[in-house]
């Protein structure tokens, strides 16, 4: 795959030390050069960005710079949500650059996203001068206050000489901990002045901050023994797993222990999808087994992750028979909404090897013995088996109506499961979640706790950045297509080879699933009919457009796109009245789960009970 000079990694005359040491040579330099050395003294590899009058000075430092590379946007919703993607897909911190007033205002949804997901990001703005600030100027906004509910920390740079330490430890406070965006906001003349330039060595922030939390070895101890004593044990995994580096860890636990596991949303990939102890994700839109386990388990281990609503749904319905473990590394999160018998606070990676050490399972080259499992956990296993093989996710195929389950399972059999998948918000999101197959961490990229339409597009051009030689398929509904659909001109200006597939059912079809379901079938405002040709958009923006609306049209316009060398837009027409299935109402528990079309599970459906 060929991405052009602005979407590869970092390459200059210039390499290792020789850059770095004189990235760290001490001379009087603008602001804006100190951000940009900062910048690429921290690894960066790609900003995202859309320029304008407060930060013209550091895009005038850019130019002609051989070191630095940036991508420019079509809009600053693109640039939030292409670092996004860059960081949830690659471990590192995503960095995205806009101006002043309504340039840092269109970040501000992407930096919900972000905090929302604990993705860290470094988010540069610039600002009106400072002997403006207060006088509501042209263009001021005051951003650090407007953010301060959704990000992790916010800097308000006033002096020159402050900017150096200032982005080392807004990246320091970005990666630690519990991930999350961090603001920094630099006032015009800032940028324009000059100071001699320092790398700032030593950060003044709290080493606990820095290092990864350890458990509490007591506590760890206390879970073990209850692991030992549990005869329906379950994993429960979330985002933590993937952003700790965790998922060895969860496996060495799951596999030695023979724990079966389900995950959130944020956690696919924790577990690859072919193991047998996975059971698929849990929830409203959840498998028959994943959320059987969690009513009838006697002891739930979740590692980071929140308890979301979408998780628990109503919380007198949610493991009411079990003893409930709690793995986090914010402790504001135990305890919070549901009663924790087994607390560890601490980093999933640290506080998941602690157990495998406590439980005899730290040493990989060492073969569980079959007979180690209890008869009890052996049972509890062959149950759940049972529940997948009776209640696995169904649908009614068609020759002649291209269903979108179809189109995801075709996705992830010719990927192999190893396709880096980012999703838009909506039906097509949880179709890819059920539908598709993740065997590696940071592999299903999308908005879980905010669910921003608008997301996925931008974000696979972000992994793809990041991830040059992996395959990159954006997967979008076509209402969240069209809010970031002119960043097609980035992927065709750039070459950057993004699958970008279409779920086009010509609705709005969660919003029409919920008006169906809850609401007596009452439509209101769902209609999409007036939307463009796809294929024809992306062909004006100068990115190759496919068509398919039957099965056999779509393993043939998928193989063209797969042999693309380049952005490909397929728009799959399918049918408009699917519905997710499972599916737990909002406001219900998750026994009240609806299985969908009856004839598909036939008496198995009546002995559910």
């Amino acid at each position: 795959m060929e991405i052009v000079q602005a979407a590869e990694r970092i390459e200059t005359t210039d390499t290792g030390e020789a850059l770095r040491q004189r990235l760290l040579r001490r001379e009087r330099i603008s602001g804006s050069e100190i951000l940009l050395r900062m910048l690429l003294l921290e690894g960066v590899e790609c900003v995202f960005g859309y320029p304008g009058g407060a930060v013209l000075y550091i895009y005038d430092a850019m130019h002609g710079n051989p070191d630095f590379r940036h991508l420019l946007t079509r809009h600053e919703q693109g640039a939030v949500h292409a670092a996004d993607g860059y960081a949830r897909s690659t471990g590192r911190t995503g960095v995205c650059l806009a101006t002043s007033g309504p340039g840092a205002t269109n970040l501000v949804t992407g930096i919900a996203t972000a905090h929302m997901d604990s993705v860290p990001l470094v988010v540069i703005t610039g600002n009106v001068a400072t002997s403006l600030i207060g006088t509501d100027t042209f263009q001021e906004a005051d951003i650090i206050g407007i953010t301060q509910p959704i990000a992790k920390h916010g800097f308000f740079v006033t002096q020159v000489e402050d900017l150096a330490r200032t982005i080392r430890e807004a990246f320091a406070i970005a990666a630690s901990g519990r991930p999350g965006p961090v603001i920094v906001d630099i006032p015009k003349d800032v940028s324009a002045a000059s100071a001699e330039f320092i790398y700032p060595e030593q950060l003044d922030l709290p080493p606990s901050l820095l290092a990864p939390v350890p458990p509490d070895e007591n506590s760890v101890k206390a879970l073990a023994a209850a692991i030992r004593k549990a005869e329906r044990p379950l994993l429960l995994a979330g985002g933590g797993i993937i952003q700790s580096g965790a998922a060895d860890e969860l496996a060495q636990l799951a596999q030695g222990a023979g724990i079966p596991v389900t995950t959130t949303l944020m956690g696919m990939g924790a577990l690859p999808a072919d193991d047998p102890l996975w059971l698929g994700m849990l929830g409203m839109h959840g498998t028959y087994a994943a959320n059987q386990a969690i009513l009838h388990c006697d002891l739930l281990i979740a590692a980071g992750a929140r308890f979301d609503d979408r998780v628990t749904m109503r919380l007198d319905g949610f493991a009411q028979r079990a003893a409930i473990a709690h793995i986090e590394i914010d402790a504001a999160e135990i305890g919070k909404l549901v009663q924790v018998d087994y607390p560890v606070q601490g980093d999933a990676r640290l506080a998941l090897s602690a157990l495998n050490r406590a439980l005899d399972l730290d040493a990989a080259e060492r073969p569980r013995e079959a007979d180690a499992i209890s008869p009890a956990v052996r049972s509890w296993l062959s149950l759940l088996s049972a529940w997948k093989k009776d209640f696995p996710l169904r649908y009614r195929d068609s020759d002649e109506v291209l269903k979108p389950q179809y189109v995801i399972e075709m996705i992830a059999r010719t990927t192999g499961g190893d396709a880096i998948v980012t999703t838009d918000v909506g039906q097509h999101q949880m179709w890819t979640a059920q539908y598709g197959r993740f065997n590696r961490p940071r592999t299903l990229i999308t908005s879980g706790g905010l669910g921003t339409m608008g997301f996925g597009f931008p974000a696979a051009i972000g992994a793809q950045i990041g991830n040059p030689d992996r395959l990159v398929v954006s997967v979008n509904g076509d209402g969240g297509m069209q809010m970031c659909a002119q960043e097609l001109a980035v992927c065709a200006i750039r070459r950057i080879p993004v699958k970008i597939v279409v779920i086009n059912n010509r609705t709005l079809g969660m919003i029409k699933q919920w008006q169906e379901l809850v609401y007596e079938g009452r439509y209101s405002h769902i209609d999409l009919g007036g939307s463009p040709d796809f294929v024809l958009l992306a062909e004006a923006y100068g990115v190759k457009g496919l068509r398919a609306s039957n099965k056999q049209e779509a393993e043939a316009v998928w193989a063209e796109a797969l042999a693309t060398d380049g952005p490909v837009l397929i728009d799959f027409v399918v049918d408009k009245d699917e519905l997710v299935y499972p599916m737990v109402p909002q406001g219900e528990r998750l026994q009240d789960m609806l299985l969908g079309d009856p004839d598909l599970y036939g008496e198995k459906k009546e002995e559910k009970q």
